[in-house]
């Protein structure tokens, strides 16, 4: 049975683990269109309903829009009521509130619905606006109903205060900051943002939940020649990082086998356990949507979690 859980009085409910879809429509930074299509997105949209998942996360950048207008089409063929999270981006050329009304004008054309569940900045850039402007901004778009929850992504703890205080001055919530955060990619445990978040009533969304894939167990020290494309430029994927990971692998792996669960999953419930954390793994096709849901309805045992959180806290 999936736990769902709150933003808050009145405002909407998902379940403790969504869809990121950076991957959907993307062919600057993905291979869309080349290795993998709409089709194959598809699917990865339906195993993931059809999981008990409903909850999707996207951004206006992502493939230029067409993240937006996949999932956009996808939700006109399902009778399933769906939740989606999107994202602005304070571009140089946004240097006003009508900039934002008109970015969210935009997001719901292309998603083709009338109100967004969960609307996020994407990163704290306020050279050309100030948070102030933005989140009023913001706060009039749920007053007008076109979007129900307010989100920041990439946001120092120090970000976050500032920006849920405008927000409450405006009587609305701030209800979650989009940070990277896995089981061995722990910096907002250190940095303040966990525990501010924490404090401020603010869920987790954990972007590369998976760590590129780390956790996956698919990437060994002996097929570190083979990793290609920018996982060639990150340390942790050559051969030396991986096998300092191995001890971790290798505990993932005991305790899956205990569960008859993959390391990815054992990695996703890991984040859920924490309690304040909704991880969102990417998803480009079926078999990855429905691994991503067997992080749900179960739990690590207590000293489970703990022998995990200890073998990696020096990630932190």
């Amino acid at each position: 049975m999936v736990q769902f859980i709150s933003f808050g009085a009145n405002l909407p409910t998902i379940p403790p683990l969504g869809i990121g879809t950076w991957q959907w429509g993307d062919s600057l930074f993905w291979s869309y269109g080349k290795d993998y299509g709409e089709a194959q997105v598809k699917e990865a949209f339906d195993a993931t309903i059809a999981s008990g998942v409903d909850f999707f996360d996207t951004a206006e950048i992502y493939g230029l829009g067409e993240s937006e207008k996949l999932l956009g089409r996808f939700m006109k063929q399902t009778d399933r009521p769906i939740q989606i999270a999107t994202k602005y981006m304070p571009l140089p050329w946004r240097f006003s509130a009508q900039s934002v009304h008109e970015a969210v004008s935009d997001s719901l054309k292309r998603l083709q619905i009338e109100q967004i569940a969960l609307y996020q900045v994407h990163m704290p850039f306020d050279f050309f606006m100030s948070k102030k402007t933005l989140m009023e901004a913001l706060a009039e778009e749920v007053k007008r109903g076109r979007i129900a929850t307010i989100g920041v992504s990439n946001y120092s703890a120090e970000q976050m205060r500032e920006a849920h205080g405008y927000l409450a001055a405006k009587g609305v919530p701030l209800a979650v900051n989009q940070v990277r955060h896995s089981l061995i990619t722990r910096q907002i445990e250190t940095n303040g943002i966990f525990n501010t978040a924490r404090d401020l009533g603010v869920k987790i969304l954990a972007y590369s939940p998976l760590a590129q894939g780390l956790l996956t167990g698919k990437y060994t020290p002996e097929n570190a020649d083979s990793v290609t494309g920018a996982r060639k430029l990150d340390s942790r994927f050559s051969r030396q990082g991986l096998e300092k990971l191995a001890p971790v692998l290798n505990l993932m792996r005991e305790i899956g086998q205990k569960h008859d669960k993959t390391p990815a999953q054992v990695a996703l419930n890991w984040l859920i356990t924490q309690g304040n954390v909704i991880p969102i793994p990417g998803a480009k096709n079926a078999d990855q949507a429905r691994q991503n849901a067997g992080a749900l309805g179960w739990s690590l045992d207590p000293d489970e979690f703990t022998k995990l959180d200890l073998i990696t806290r020096d990630r932190r």
